[in-house]
């Protein structure tokens, strides 16, 4: 049976977690402070944790910091209403799964334990190179998992922006982060994707570069963007008989999204920026 910590100073809250999570078949450990969530991940083991970040007596990021000395780490889910770029980041550094901003569905917060608790044990970590609010760069192992792990943590630095901006911008990154995932990495998990967001005044820039060789745009007859005029669909064709999934509209819809669009000479590096005015 898991094993299953939840740290939240919410006594309410915590009771509902804790009812929910055993419900579902778990075994599972509350703490109601910093210090006694850490006196029980020193005495036992825990596959996944739930965890606070503004508890009373040492906070979560603390806990957070100290957990990463150790070689066997739980996964850590960061339960918060702070969702400042420094905590958000602050997380990511010191190896948090994944990130639930509060208020929340507590059912929701089961269904991304059974998720995380689902994954492969030893999830590679996100590295981070640069954690300014303004500039924030990372390295991002190469499988589908991290791409949905480091949504969650990107999409809390966009809070105070429209709704629609956040969308636009956060499918583009997804549709761009997966191919650079897949074709670029391969899907394997010890190849890094290299990942710069940068945020002025007026404007969102991104820049995704993967270890791959780059391809050509002219090449991607299974790719919508290359679709003759009057042929919208031509590429489904060419995708059926290479046995390619259905889709191919990635590209055509990052332009649709997006302010700017721009690769490099070999295509394994891309910018995209969307203006704030």
């Amino acid at each position: 049976m898991k094993r299953i910590l939840v740290v939240d100073d919410d006594r309410s809250l915590r009771h509902v977690l804790c009812s929910l999570l055993e419900t579902a078949g778990y075994n599972v450990t509350a703490a109601g402070d910093g210090v006694e969530a850490l006196k029980l991940l020193n005495r036992k083991k825990f596959n996944l944790v739930l965890l606070d970040i503004g508890l009373p007596l040492m906070s979560g990021l603390e806990i957070l910091s100290r957990l990463r000395k150790k070689k066997a780490l739980p996964k850590i889910v960061v339960m918060t209403a702070d969702d400042t770029p420094e905590t958000v980041l602050s997380a990511v550094r010191d190896h948090a799964y994944r990130y639930i901003g509060k208020p929340f569905a507590p059912n929701a917060v089961v269904d991304l334990v059974g998720a995380a608790l689902s994954s492969p044990p030893a999830a590679p970590p996100i590295e981070v190179l640069s954690a300014r609010p303004e500039w924030v760069e990372l390295l991002v192992p190469c499988d589908l998992e991290s791409v949905e792990r480091i949504q969650t943590f990107l999409e809390r630095l966009k809070a105070d922006l429209p709704e629609h901006v956040r969308e636009s911008v956060g499918r583009a990154f997804r549709e761009l982060l997966l191919n650079a995932v897949e074709w670029g990495g391969k899907l394997d998990p010890r190849r890094k994707v290299r990942i710069a967001y940068l945020r002025a005044r007026r404007m969102l820039m991104y820049r995704i570069a993967d270890p791959g060789d780059g391809f050509s745009m002219e090449a991607l007859a299974h790719a919508a963007v290359n679709n003759p005029q009057g042929k919208p669909f031509q590429h489904a064709q060419v995708r059926e008989r290479k046995g390619i999934r259905p889709g191919g509209f990635g590209i055509l819809m990052v332009k649709a999204m997006v302010d700017e669009l721009i690769y490099n000479e070999a295509r394994n590096e891309v910018v995209f920026v969307k203006y704030l005015d």
